[in-house]
């Protein structure tokens, strides 16, 4: 990987912060600049205020100090020794004082575009289609914004403004050396640059092969802590704790020596260099001392190379460093900008669209469905059919037969592959599927609850202060939850842990029920929804949405075929085809004892 790839990964980077961002990365360079100059005029004051400590009438007759000597009514040469000393400690404070705020400005703007980053990637993330969500694996979107994005922030933005800001500096400091000993400074620089160069082409190799590890290990790790922890019931009845543990240290281990190694290859050269740099000033001294002007004429010099060599060479150190820091920082950029690349859906910044009109139908015509081109067909052969609005449409079959998928299509989740899905005879499509999802509350078999109490669960995706509870108590007597959530210490504040893990199945199954009554959708789809119910409880739900407004449609695919015993049209899908379509009474009535068998599976 070439160091022009690299820049075009910054470049991509750049891309992606917004304008007000990279208004701040252009004032910080304004402050870089500043800085530099403070660099300079911190190491330069060092001749004066030496020459006056050793030679002060040399200062006191010389013509560039006529300006203080007579400004400040100056008689004497002794009298100069103060004024010097005075602005020799304000150049060191004032470099100090700009160094801090170069480092506070670069810090908190680096890590104010991480935080947009981030809400970037998780806002994309979210609008992308259902279809792209079924196809990856979320620890990777995880690992993006949990801790790609931090290292993109400590070794990209950090170390590209640390770098800049230090060679700025390091030009500032060169030219104050060449200006005292053009020479010395020269060999300096060469010296430093030719180790720094042949360190950068011995390590460019190492560190891509290093920042691709770390790449792909990050990912890993994020992933066997989603699965371990995810599925800890399985892990603590099964014993398996020692193979989580095992597969976890494969990752880990080789994450932390590539990170180390990284380390290692960016702080090793500083003991060359400084080892180099001490051996250069040691020369220097002894060549003049040795010299006509002895001792005290050699002072001014030597301290100003001493200093200037003190600030050199950590900053040249610290420019090698940041170049690493990128380097193997790269593999890991990219990833996040992949994530960046996500596109988002047109209109997103509209308010909130309209609801489609849904007056009459909703109509499948001649569908078909696979998830990729070389993929097993999922719905074949052309499915057409009609659901009239305010109808309850029971889908039945065995598993694998379609059912999930054709409700992901009718809930505008996934797009088919051919034919379309029409509402009131206008398509679905990318455009206007945002406005037909409003018509629509899913309850899915397996409800998804977040760690937060009771009413937050219920209004789901509402901000806690927006919430109506007259409205969360009322659908939960619906679903037939509010006795039992009543009975509670903390009622609707009880907190029902991480994916409602302080809850019963069928609990779960009634709040999710009762989160779809909140949305007042006109079209309720129920994936299984009641399966964890028992059968009078079962009974009691499905007769509290059969008495909601006859205007609501109601999809349901059923573990009991009771459940569709109330249903004006019952769907049977068999291999991703229509088998048969017709009234419960047509269809399974006459073969089952009602309400007592199951679907097959």
């Amino acid at each position: 990987m070439s160091d022009l790839n690299l820049s075009h990964t910054l470049t991509d980077l750049w891309r992606h912060i917004d304008k007000p961002r990279q208004a701040q990365f252009i004032m910080l360079s304004f402050l870089m600049v500043l800085g530099a100059i403070a660099e300079v005029i911190s190491i330069g004051a060092v001749v004066p205020f030496l020459g006056a400590l050793t030679a002060p009438e040399s200062v006191f007759n010389h013509p560039a100090a006529q300006f203080l000597v007579h400004g400040l009514g100056l008689t004497s040469p002794q009298e100069i020794l103060l004024p010097f000393t005075i602005l020799f400690c304000l150049a060191a404070i004032v470099a100090g004082l700009v160094r801090f705020a170069l480092l506070w400005a670069q810090t908190r703007i680096a890590y104010g575009v991480g935080a947009d980053l981030g809400a970037s990637i998780y806002k994309r993330t979210l609008y992308q289609p259902y279809a792209v969500h079924a196809a990856r694996n979320t620890s990777d979107i995880i690992a993006g914004i949990a801790t790609k994005i931090n290292f993109v922030v400590g070794e990209t933005m950090l170390n590209l403004a640390t770098l800049l800001s230090s060679t700025l500096m390091v030009i500032g400091i060169l030219l104050v050396l060449v200006a005292v000993n053009p020479i010395v400074a020269g060999g300096i620089f060469t010296g430093c640059g030719i180790i720094y160069l042949v360190v950068m082409v011995m390590t460019k190799k190492a560190l891509a092969r290093h920042s691709l590890l770390i790449s792909n290990e990050t990912s890993r790790i994020v992933k066997v802590l989603q699965e371990g922890l995810g599925g800890i019931r399985d892990v603590l009845i099964d014993g398996t704790q020692s193979t989580y543990t095992k597969i976890f240290q494969r990752s880990d281990l080789p994450l932390r020596f590539a990170q180390g190694s990284v380390q290692i290859i960016k702080f090793s050269p500083r003991f060359g260099i400084e080892a180099a740099g001490i051996s250069l000033i040691g020369g220097l001294s002894y060549m003049m001392v040795s010299g006509p002007s002895g001792f005290l004429g050699a002072i001014p010099t030597l301290g100003a190379m001493a200093l200037g060599a003190q600030r050199l060479l950590p900053l040249a150190q610290g420019i090698y460093a940041c170049w690493a820091g990128l380097r193997s920082s790269r593999s890991i950029c990219n990833d996040v900008l992949k994530l960046l690349d996500q596109p988002l859906p047109m209109g997103l910044a509209e308010e909130g669209p309209e609801r489609l009109p849904f007056e009459d139908n909703l109509a499948f015509e001649d569908l078909t469905f696979r998830y990729q081109q070389d993929a097993p067909w999922v719905l074949e052969k052309g499915l057409s059919f009609k659901i009239l609005k305010g109808s309850r449409v029971g889908l039945m079959g065995a598993t694998g037969s379609g059912k999930s998928t054709l409700l992901d299509i009718a809930m505008g989740l996934l797009t088919p592959t051919s034919g379309r899905l029409t509402v009131d005879g206008v398509a679905l499509t990318g455009k206007n599927c945002r406005s037909w999802q409003r018509h629509i509350a899913h309850v899915p078999q397996a409800i998804f609850l977040s760690d937060a109490s009771i009413a937050e669960n219920i209004a789901f995706g509402i901000e806690s202060a927006d919430i109506d509870h007259d409205r969360v108590r009322e659908v939960a007597r619906k679903a037939q939850i509010a006795t039992t959530i009543e009975s509670w210490k903390d009622q609707y504040e009880t907190f029902v842990g991480e994916r409602g893990v302080r809850l019963s199945g069928g609990q779960r199954q009634r709040l999710g029920i009762a989160r779809a009554l909140y949305r007042e959708a006109d079209v309720i789809v129920l994936d299984e929804a009641t399966s964890a119910l028992d059968e009078d409880t079962e009974n009691n739900v499905m007769k509290a949405i059969e008495d909601l407004a006859e205007d609501i449609t109601i999809l349901i695919v059923a573990h009991r075929l009771s459940t569709l015993r109330k249903c004006s049209q019952v769907i049977e899908l068999e291999q991703g085809q229509i088998k048969r379509i017709g009234s419960y009474a047509d269809l399974v009535g006459s073969t089952v004892t009602a309400g007592s068998e199951n679907l097959p599976s």
